[in-house]
């Protein structure tokens, strides 16, 4: 008999409560909110409003734009309910608001999270998720093998570009007038300038 994979249910009630990230990576979590593991520990958090779903748009359709020239060369632009980035040795499960494959995943499964680490990272600021995008996610992308991190910060008008140089992060700060550029997508450029200017349509 094939074995069965046994869901637990998790919600609002359950943020801060400690759990492994085996049994976090078969848990369905109450509609309405965003489930992480956060270091061993359920990260319950608001689903972000409107402007952030804008500037998260704005560096995907560039992001998607670029892909469909270089198929060969970028596998999948993908955003977080997509996908998972599963840390064993953190214990954490993160859910990036868009994350950048360049190679296909390492192996047949339907369910690659524990094996496939995205080349690139992007996570849009949002209220309340300064320090985790900041700091721990910082921390945390670097021990996973991404390559590239970049932190969009659309209320402070800017972005930080964290490129890996060896077991570290190289850090390049941009303002509202620069352009976002790397060495993994030749020919990829994405003015900051539009960023914003997407994320302040809804204001």
């Amino acid at each position: 008999m094939a074995d069965t994979v046994t869901h637990i249910q998790i919600g609002p009630d359950d943020h801060g409560s400690p759990m492994p990230l085996e049994d976090f990576a078969h848990a369905e979590g109450q509609p309405g909110a965003q489930y992480e593991l956060e270091r061993g520990m359920i990260l319950v958090g608001d689903i972000p409003g409107v402007p952030h779903m804008l500037a998260v748009q704005a560096i995907r359709d560039a992001l998607a734009s670029y892909r469909m020239g270089h198929r060969s060369e970028v596998y999948a632009v993908v955003e977080g309910g997509s996908m998972a980035l599963r840390m064993p040795g953190v214990q954490s499960e993160r859910h990036p608001d868009i994350a950048v494959y360049l190679s296909p995943p390492p192996s047949d499964s339907e369910q690659p999270w524990d094996h496939w680490t995205p080349d690139i990272v992007v996570e849009v600021v949002s209220k309340g998720s300064e320090k985790r995008d900041y700091e721990i996610k910082r921390d945390e992308y670097l021990k996973a093998g991404v390559r590239c991190y970049w932190i969009v910060d659309p209320a402070g008008r800017g972005a930080t570009i964290l490129t890996r140089r060896g077991d570290t992060w190289s850090e390049q700060k941009l303002d509202s007038t620069a352009t976002i550029s790397t060495s993994l997508l030749p020919g990829f450029t994405l003015r900051m300038a539009d960023v914003l200017a997407a994320a302040d349509r809804n204001q």
